[in-house]
């Protein structure tokens, strides 16, 4: 049984994320210790409310194994629990690949058990090494934000709690977490920013999570504010749009031009910091299929089709 004040911390922790309502919960677990300590607080908070699902990437010889190895956690606690079987090969980028894979089998899984919300074992050291790793490659607000609490179904209830903490869990419960060597594989950018931030001692991974969740505020406030503006700003003109950009501090007219540009495909940002000093300039440039004219109201039209040589 996890302690009663973890058990109180984590029922709290996900009602604020789901504004206390009663729902059946699915639980991804791999194996290693946080979402083991994810599967054992959730059946202690909600017994009864839950089912666990694990993704088998079949990377390694040990996955089958691992995934039996769940199971069999789960069939103490009387969890249901199933395996979700990678239904392709995994190539390319095996990390980004594999988290795709990941969500989209979890997704399904969820979809046909009835299950609310999903839930992932991410906590203030993961929140921590993201903030870094995305400083590193000179992310933007959005990217600074880390990983979200809540990503539409997806809920993150660990994001307040400590990798040492999680690990305490399980090793009260007496279990022997999976340990997966990609975590210590200095080949993936994320395990040797993960040895940096232990050997740093002056860092504290509990003030980058809340940085992150300070940045994530202020992400969805802007993102809200841009929304606003598209109805006082934006109106049509056939197939031209006409946006008025004028006293809009820069950030605002930048996520206005990306809604009205590619909402669903939003160009690199490169591309598009050229296309604003066109525009500020009165130029005119063409981007995501969208010919823009710079001026007093910058216009946006279909471009018309090239022509062929």
């Amino acid at each position: 049984m996890a302690d009663p004040a973890f058990v109180d911390r984590f029922r709290a922790d996900l009602a604020a994320l789901t504004g206390g309502a009663s729902e059946r919960f699915g639980i991804a677990v791999s194996g290693g210790p946080d979402s083991l300590a994810l599967l054992l607080l959730a059946h202690a908070a909600f017994p009864g409310r839950i089912a666990a699902a694990t993704v088998d990437h079949k990377l390694r010889p040990e996955s089958a194994a691992e995934a039996a190895f769940v199971g069999e956690v789960c069939a103490g606690l009387g969890v249901p629990h199933a395996v979700l079987a990678a239904d392709r090969a995994i190539a390319g980028n095996v990390q980004a690949q594999a988290r795709a894979l990941r969500y989209r089998l979890l997704a399904e899984w969820a979809e046909t058990q009835g299950v609310a919300w999903l839930l992932t074992a991410h906590h203030a050291d993961d929140q921590a090494e993201t903030l870094l790793m995305r400083l590193q490659r000179g992310a933007g607000l959005a990217g600074l934000s880390g990983v979200r609490a809540i990503n539409g179904a997806v809920l993150r209830p660990l994001l307040g709690w400590r990798r040492a903490e999680l690990a305490r869990v399980v090793a009260e419960a007496g279990l022997v977490p999976v340990a997966d060597p990609s975590n210590f594989d200095e080949s993936y950018d994320r395990a040797r920013l993960r040895r940096r931030l232990a050997e740093a001692l002056w860092l504290d991974p509990a003030a980058l999570a809340r940085s992150a969740a300070a940045l994530a505020e202020a992400e969805a406030a802007l993102d809200w504010t841009a929304g606003r503006l598209l109805d006082e700003r934006v109106r049509r003109d056939g197939d031209a749009i006409l946006f008025d950009p004028a006293g809009l501090p820069a950030e605002l007219r930048r996520r206005i031009l990306l809604r009205l540009l590619a909402p669903a495909a939003p160009p690199r940002g490169d591309a598009l910091q050229r296309l604003i000093a066109a525009l500020e300039a009165g130029g005119s440039a063409t981007l995501a299929g969208m010919k823009c004219e710079g001026g007093p109201v910058w216009r946006l039209a279909p471009a018309p089709p090239r022509r062929k040589s």
